[in-house]
């Protein structure tokens, strides 16, 4: 089994993917939706309605090189032709292990890393302004 392949029952068990056509086009279209992957071996309609769900949006999509069968028995979903990955981190990871076997995956790979670098900058952040509010310590300007 590919490395990828766990993220994406990882990703399930934490609930950091949605999957299926309906879940993922309803995580894309709230804006959830960090990157959206489309089995190697989806029906034209399914590719079609899966462009139209990241068009106008800054959501990557990506054609990855599994069957719908093998990314239906990881997820657990019957015949799923696509997945929305709901959490930055478990995306980055998991293009970053599609990319060590496919380099044309790389450059999506270095997107979601960058935009997972922003995401923990910004929590590490987040928890010292509010440990900053529980011990009153001003900061000078």
């Amino acid at each position: 089994m590919h490395k990828a392949l766990n993220y994406i029952g990882l990703a399930k068990k934490a609930g950091a993917i949605e999957v299926g056509e309906t879940n993922t086009g309803a995580a894309i279209r709230a804006g959830k939706g960090r990157i959206l992957i489309l089995a190697s071996d989806a029906s034209d309609n399914a590719k079609r309605r899966a462009e139209n769900f990241v068009h106008g949006t800054q959501t990557p999509l990506v054609s990855v090189p599994f069957s719908k069968e093998e990314i239906s028995q990881v997820s657990g979903a019957d015949g799923c032709s696509m997945a929305a990955f709901t959490d930055v981190g478990l995306a980055a990871v998991f293009m970053a292990a599609l990319a060590e076997n496919e380099p044309s995956f790389q450059q999506t790979a270095e997107l979601l890393a960058q935009k997972n670098q922003k995401v923990q900058q910004r929590k590490k952040e987040a928890l010292a302004h509010e440990k900053k509010m529980k011990t009153g310590v001003s900061v000078k300007s």
